[in-house]
């Protein structure tokens, strides 16, 4: 939550959606305006819109999702807003909110802000002022304070992945909070949500295309918001890894590893070190594949891709060190997840065998180490490669 004293005049926020057609139904549904200027498209035809109009109303309700999630956030009060509605907004328009401080009232702790939304065409469709009123929480006690300064609170990209899973239930175990991260599986990432709070810690379950770095901003400020910080990310993301002959390899194939594991990657970690810079603390921990050091054929999209990620990870770890923030890669050798559906059981049999523990890793074998490396007990241990692989690889 923002302090009255830490906003500046001249401060700006901004925020986009896409408006649907889900929107309106549950806008008409919520508030009853059926009006046929809105939904109706045979009535429209016959006016000079031509096409249904989306309520005023809706999409200066934004201006509230900006106001109570960005600027001020949590704790702000919205009392009092003008507004002028200069041009129709339809389904299929991608509207941007912006709002910028213009005035602070220091006597009643208000701020002023100008507000307009933008049409994906650049032309204004909305103006007007905003007031909001700060309401701030009781400060809490010395002790109080140094109890939440403990608080472990992990977030695990690629949550409810084989490996994700394990990581998140391994974490909640040794006692952090943590948020799940899930891109289309919001069933598994809400029942693991309730498995972990059986277990007496707190979680929230997050959404993001950690590709859009809009996406990926939003998701972090909803883990803020649910579970205070974050001490620990954990990037478990993936993406299927077809087997291509380098014959049939085209950059569209590199460039899809590239976006999830480099783009991916760079966008989450833009947001979370600003966070464990201002703690003095923080974990990072990506996954590559023991793959770089034991290259396999028709894998050269996603070897090249991991590569990427263990020097962009080593270059953080250089970097993050002085400011308290340990930077470590996991390598796991063949491991038993969902992805391995298409493999084989032939060539899954035979890799078991030629490990000299004579087993494939299973997501715990990873999670553990995962856990290892989330706490103080590895504090002296940064830009590590730590393999696991029952032995395949050793150096």
């Amino acid at each position: 939550m923002k302090k009255f004293e830490s906003i500046k005049t001249g401060e700006k926020a901004q925020l986009t959606h896409t408006i649907r057609q889900s929107d309106i139904d549950q806008y008409v549904e919520l508030t009853g305006d059926d009006n046929k200027i809105h939904v109706d498209q045979q009535y429209t035809s016959k006016t000079a819109f031509k096409k249904p109009v989306v309520h005023g109303m809706l999409s200066a309700s934004f201006i509230s999702t900006l106001i109570g999630t960005k600027l001020p956030g949590d704790g702000a009060l919205w009392y009092q807003q003008s507004i002028k509605f200069l041009m129709p907004v339809r389904v299929g328009d991608k509207i941007t909110v912006f709002a910028k401080v213009i005035n602070k009232i220091k006597r009643t702790k208000t701020i002023q802000l100008s507000t307009e939304i933008y049409n994906q065409n650049n032309q204004k469709v909305i103006t007007g002022t905003a007031s909001v009123k700060l309401i701030e929480e009781v400060q809490p006690s010395a002790i109080q304070k140094a109890v939440k300064v403990k608080n472990n609170i992990a977030l695990v990209i690629g949550g409810t992945g084989g490996i994700g899973k394990a990581t998140c239930f391994q974490l909640a175990r040794d006692g952090f909070d943590v948020a799940i991260h899930y891109y289309k599986n919001i069933e598994s990432a809400n029942r693991l949500k309730k498995n972990i709070e059986k277990l007496g810690n707190n979680a929230t379950v997050v959404n993001a295309d950690i590709k859009e770095i809009d996406q990926v901003d939003r998701m972090i400020q909803r883990v803020l918001r649910k579970l205070g910080s974050i001490s620990v990310l954990v990037n478990c993301a993936t993406t299927p890894i077809p087997n291509i002959k380098i014959a049939d390899l085209e950059w569209r194939n590199m460039q899809e590893q590239y976006d999830v594991n480099i783009k991916g990657a760079f966008n989450i970690i833009k947001f979370v070190v600003p966070i464990m810079e201002e703690n003095g603390y923080g974990k990072i921990i990506n996954l590559i594949t023991q793959y770089i050091e034991d290259p396999k054929p028709e894998l050269a999209h996603y070897i090249t891709a991991k590569s990427a990620l263990s020097g962009f990870t080593k270059a953080l770890a250089t970097e993050l060190a002085p400011k308290g923030i340990q930077v470590n890669l996991i390598s796991p050798g063949m491991t038993d997840t969902q992805l391995l559906a298409d493999i084989p059981e032939k060539v899954r049999l035979l890799t078991a065998a030629q490990a000299p523990l004579r087993r494939l890793a299973s997501p715990d074998d990873i999670a553990r180490v995962i856990s290892f490396l989330s706490s103080e007990k590895s504090d002296y241990l940064t830009g590590e490669t730590i393999r696991v692989n029952g032995g395949q690889v050793m150096i």
